[in-house]
């Protein structure tokens, strides 16, 4: 019958453990020669270099084949989202309410849409070029200082009636208040293919015709001009401002409505359930009294 293992008392074990440490008779320390450290600690310093290189070598091979400039892929990107300002949302839907007795109320969404428009004053905009209306503004070269690309010029006063400037309120402190539309950007996106059609922006009533008496449209007949197209990415037009339409909406009756204002172009989808915003936007105007 075997016998049993002899229990090892705490001292024996400490003993043990500091020969482990340090191990007089063969000069090993943590079970290793000084020399075998020595070939262990070489061997691991030459794998994480190599190891080091080759993942440098692999994100310099990656950088060198992208673009700072345009993404390489852009598949969700095939046609703009379309927004509106003043932007007041309640859960998924976009109410633009306001009342006309309360100065806190229009003073809220006149200063929403002041504050959005301060890159499109004259100052703002002295850097940017005036370019010619109807064509497509297609630049090849960075030709533009600190090698970027021009951009055109979108001022605030090419919102008439509704750019704020003679009416500050912008129809807020009555029944004829004015919203901003902006589609957004799409790297090197040409409307309507390239065909030198402009798109342009249509609002129909959803619900409540007999509340609105009049819609009007500026800049005129709502056209995103051309000049804007394409984009070159923020990279390549630091100075590039979105193109607007704002629309003026002469409310009477009820005041209340419900409306889609939808950019018009042959490669704009709208129709899309799954992203709402896709080429239109839909919202409730009302005004309060």
């Amino acid at each position: 019958m075997a016998t049993l293992k002899e229990k090892r008392t705490c001292g024996q074990r400490c003993e043990d453990f500091g020969r482990f440490v340090w191990n007089s008779d063969t000069g090993a320390l943590f079970g290793r020669t000084p020399e075998k450290w020595v070939y262990i600690s070489l061997y691991y310093v030459a794998f994480y270099v190599i190891m080091t290189g080759l993942f440098s070598l692999a994100i310099w091979t990656l950088m060198y084949t992208l673009d700072p400039y345009t993404p390489d892929y852009q598949d969700r990107l095939t046609s703009p989202g379309v927004m509106v300002w003043p932007p007041t949302y309640i859960e998924e839907d976009v109410v633009l309410s306001y009342n006309m007795s309360d100065k806190a109320s229009q003073m809220k969404m006149s200063n929403c849409l002041s504050n959005f428009l301060k890159p499109y004053n004259d100052t703002a905009q002295q850097s940017n070029c005036n370019c010619t209306r109807g064509e497509y503004f297609k630049q090849e070269k960075f030709e533009a200082p600190h090698h970027t690309k021009h951009s055109c010029r979108f001022t605030q006063s090419m919102l008439a009636r509704c750019s704020g400037l003679d009416d500050p309120t912008f129809g807020y402190n009555g029944t004829t208040p004015c919203v901003i539309i902006k589609m957004n950007r799409i790297i090197n996106f040409l409307p309507n293919n390239g065909t030198g059609m402009a798109p342009h922006l249509n609002c129909t009533i959803l619900s409540g015709h007999d509340n609105i008496d009049m819609i009007e449209y500026f800049p005129t007949n709502g056209t995103f001009d051309l000049s804007y197209f394409p984009y070159y990415g923020k990279l390549a037009q630091p100075t590039y401002v979105n193109p607007l339409v704002a629309v003026k909406f002469h409310l009477v009756k009820e005041r209340e409505a419900k409306i889609q204002c939808r950019v018009v172009a042959h490669n704009i989808a709208y129709q899309d359930s799954y992203e709402p915003y896709q080429g239109k936007v839909v919202f409730l105007l009302q005004a309060l009294k």
